[in-house]
């Protein structure tokens, strides 16, 4: 059954109350988080912050790769100065291979799948932390980052919403 119904109803509830229409534009606590897209984190509430409070980028695996535009635009339009990676247990990313995605990518939506799939990487990995690592270190070393960003990293558990630093 198709969830679109539900979701549109719940806007319109949502919308019914909503008094938050005079937010400004930049975010009130100067941060960026950059997260994965899994739907068992919810990043406002993980970290306390309210609408108007955060950017918060979301894809899959909270990779650095996929994210640096956006943090760009957020830090030299909006004014963030602080960004926070947050990767998590249990992710995806470290079930599969870019090979496993793109032949499966192939069997199920075809050759011109295939094909366009065969240029891309998907940038599975196979160890949190050192993700973690990977992408707070490339975020800081990003010419398109302002140098006294302050970037800190963490792993995010599922079962417990806590989460650790990794330094």
């Amino acid at each position: 059954m198709p969830v679109l119904p539900e979701l549109l109803a719940a806007n319109q509830t949502y919308a019914a109350g909503f008094a938050k229409g005079d937010l400004p534009m930049p975010p009130a606590r100067k941060v960026a988080v950059l997260t994965c897209m899994d739907a068992r984190i919810d990043p406002a509430k993980a970290l306390g912050l309210e609408e108007g409070d955060a950017h918060v980028i979301r894809n899959a695996g909270g990779l650095a790769a996929e994210a640096i535009r956006s943090l760009a635009i957020s830090q030299e339009l909006l004014g963030t100065r602080e960004i926070v990676v947050v990767h998590h247990t249990d992710c995806g990313m470290l079930t599969f291979t870019d090979e496993v995605i793109r032949g499966r990518l192939a069997a199920s939506l075809g050759e011109e799948a295939g094909a366009a799939a065969a240029g891309m990487a998907f940038l599975p990995f196979a160890d949190v932390e050192e993700s973690v690592r990977r992408d707070v270190a490339a975020i800081a070393a990003s010419p398109l980052i302002r140098p006294d960003t302050a970037v800190a990293g963490f792993v995010y558990d599922v079962k417990t919403g806590r989460l650790t630093p990794v330094e």
